[in-house]
């Protein structure tokens, strides 16, 4: 639907899309960064008692408005409904059946808008035997199968930060989902709404491996593979000084330029590059090799040599790589160091995202834009 006007307009290709957040953690606001850092106006819906504080996320709340209001209370709730009357998308992050007993529910929302695009993240989705159960990421990447294909052999299956459930099958998945779904909206003028399950988006993920273990190309077991360490060119090494080589040697001519900046091109053990028999032997001779050398000595070793042969760089030290800083990958705001939106639209570039705001700060202004009556908006207003 066309939003109503307003002075917060930023670049990017989802200018003039309006979206409304309502509160939530992980996931949910990572869609809605998403969605701000193109350009999208996304309002989100903060809880009264943490009025006028600092977000406690300030990189996933950045490019947001923020408006205060009790969920529990009815004239609260009117006037998150008078919002949303404006919106063109709804992120929304409870267990089912939440946002239906606060008289937020996608019935509710639907009939007021019809062209609303109501966007549910939930780890287990809206149905199913876990449906209303607790949960987090490593629970929901333990179920979908992603979890228990991480990790060596012999070794407890790591934890991959909250990347597979919360960020990429989550958070992202949703801002897949209503981008499509506005597609469609703005098409048929009919909104819908939009299950998006870290469960599902987790499986999702797993599509390549999927295929490969279905043309028997691998085994449903952990270390064991080409791309989760079981293979002596596709993993991590340490180095002389405790920091860490990755190594994505995979065709056979960067096979060949590691084994001779390594000094291994004449040797037997390494000549069989797909004999997964010799895989242990030749893994533990280049743990061996590697730990030789700093990491600076082997960064300058294969420096420009096509051979698929990195550092590991911490999270600070990523943003200094050269690649890193030509391309703007990351920027610091305010003493914050955070990642620059992604992708990036020749046509329609986004503006460097505005800081988080203050808890509550847009509340006022927010309201008197969807036209409630001054008298409900300065009893709504956060107190001081």
């Amino acid at each position: 639907m066309t939003t109503t006007a307003s002075t917060t307009v930023a670049p990017g290709p989802l200018a003039g899309i309006r979206v409304v957040e309502l509160g939530g953690i992980g996931p949910g606001p990572f869609a809605g960064m998403l969605l701000a850092d193109q350009g999208a106006e996304v309002i989100r819906i903060d809880r009264p008692a943490e009025a006028g504080t600092a977000s406690k996320h300030p990189i996933l709340h950045r490019g947001r408005r923020s408006v205060t209001l009790d969920l529990k209370d009815p004239t609260g709730v009117e006037a998150v409904l008078a919002i949303i009357d404006t919106a063109d998308a709804l992120v929304e992050g409870f267990r089912p059946g939440v946002a239906e007993r606060l008289g937020l529910g996608p019935q509710t929302c639907l009939a007021r808008n019809p062209q609303l695009i109501y966007g549910r993240m939930t780890g287990w989705g809206q149905d199913g035997p876990l449906a209303q159960a607790p949960g987090h990421d490593i629970n929901y990447i333990a179920v979908a199968g992603a979890l228990g294909a991480l990790g060596g052999a012999d070794e407890n299956p790591p934890v991959p930060l909250n990347l597979f459930g919360d960020m990429g099958g989550g958070g992202m998945l949703l801002a897949l989902g209503i981008t499509t779904a506005l597609v469609r909206a703005q098409r048929t003028g009919e909104g819908q709404v939009v299950d998006a399950a870290m469960t599902d988006g987790t499986a999702v993920q797993l599509a390549l491996i999927h295929g490969l273990l279905a043309i028997g190309r691998w085994e449903d077991a952990r270390g064991v593979n080409l791309f989760d360490g079981g293979a002596p060119f596709y993993r991590t090494y340490r180095t002389s000084d405790g920091a860490h080589m990755a190594v994505g040697s995979v065709e056979p001519q960067f096979y060949a330029v590691l084994l001779d900046v390594l000094g291994l091109a004449d040797d037997p053990l390494f000549a069989q590059q797909h004999n997964r028999d010799a895989w242990p032997a030749m893994s533990a001779h280049l743990d061996e090799v590697f730990g030789r050398r700093t990491r600076a000595e082997w960064t300058a070793a294969f420096d420009g040599t096509q051979s698929c042969v990195t550092p590991v760089y911490g999270l600070t030290e990523a943003a200094t790589h050269p690649h890193n800083v030509a391309r703007g990958t990351y920027y610091t705001e305010n003493g914050l160091l955070q990642p620059a939106p992604a992708p990036r639209f020749q046509g329609t570039p986004a503006a460097t995202p505005r800081p988080a705001p203050v808890v509550g700060a847009h509340t006022v202004e927010v309201l008197t834009e969807v036209g409630l009556h001054t008298d409900v908006v300065n009893a709504l207003a956060p107190k001081a």
